[in-house]
């Protein structure tokens, strides 16, 4: 008999329970292939796996809490550029690996939309990790020898998605501009996008790095293949802490103006 070279259809029952690592049932497959309970099985199990899996990422992705998208008012900044951000969602700057930077002032949604995209990645079956930038590089410059300043440069390195909030905020010594350097490098090399927020503009970032000699370089590797979105609006923070002001005055006011009882 003649081998045939045709691929075996991974959504077979017995494929599954390959993927699975159930071979016993493998190993029994002729007695238990036609049995009415195998298909439920595989549907329990790859779906109880996969909760699983979306649960571990999120503890490790460690998001937080955020705003969803869909609450966002997109009338309030004077420049977004709303496809832009819409278009990350389809996730394909992980395929491409682009970065994504999002430059504004304080409060204009730059770590919402950060988060919304990042969650999306998780739910779709990437590895997620964010972070601050003062965070990260905290962590590596805490590292007291070589072996465990590579183990923490892996652990930043290894996530599909490197989510980096708040670049700029702080100045930092050459020394952290150093490790924020040889991370983006490894990613870069790995075609591991990041996720970006900052205040500054990157003619700027000198001032975030007053003292070091690869900023231009740093700047050169992270823009290399890159989504800049510009956002320019007042404080959005400010704006709701507004409009709950108001509606607390509000509900005072026709409160008081409902009659007493006696």
């Amino acid at each position: 008999m003649k081998k045939t070279n045709e691929p075996i259809d991974p959504n077979t029952p017995k494929s599954r329970l390959h993927r699975l690592g159930l071979y016993g049932l493998v190993s029994r497959w002729s007695e238990v292939a036609t049995q009415p309970w195998i298909g439920q099985l595989l549907d329990i199990e790859e779906a109880e796996r996969k909760r699983r899996s979306l649960d571990r990422r999120l503890r490790y992705a460690r998001i937080g809490s955020f705003k969803a998208i869909d609450r966002f008012d997109w009338t309030w900044p004077s420049n977004v550029d709303r496809q832009a951000i819409e278009e990350l969602f389809s996730l394909t700057f992980i395929e491409d690996c682009e970065n994504a930077i999002f430059l504004g002032p304080n409060g204009v949604g730059k770590t919402m939309f950060m988060k919304n995209i990042a969650h999306h990645a998780l739910v779709q079956g990437h590895t997620v990790r964010f972070t601050t930038a003062s965070d990260m590089l905290a962590d590596l410059a805490a590292q007291d020898s070589p072996s465990a300043l590579a183990r923490r440069m892996r652990h930043w390195a290894t996530p599909m998605v490197l989510c980096i909030d708040e670049v700029g905020y702080l100045s930092y010594s050459s020394r952290y501009a150093d490790l924020l350097f040889e991370i983006v490098t490894r990613r870069h090399e790995a075609r591991r996008p990041i996720l970006i927020t900052t205040n500054k503009p990157f003619s700027e970032w000198n001032e975030v790095f007053p003292h070091a000699t690869c900023t231009v370089t740093l700047v050169d590797r992270l823009t290399h293949r890159a989504e800049i979105i510009e956002i320019d609006a007042e404080s959005y923070r400010l704006k709701e802490s507004k409009e709950r002001r108001e509606a607390k005055a509000k509900a005072r006011k026709a409160k008081a103006s409902q009659p007493k009882r006696d």
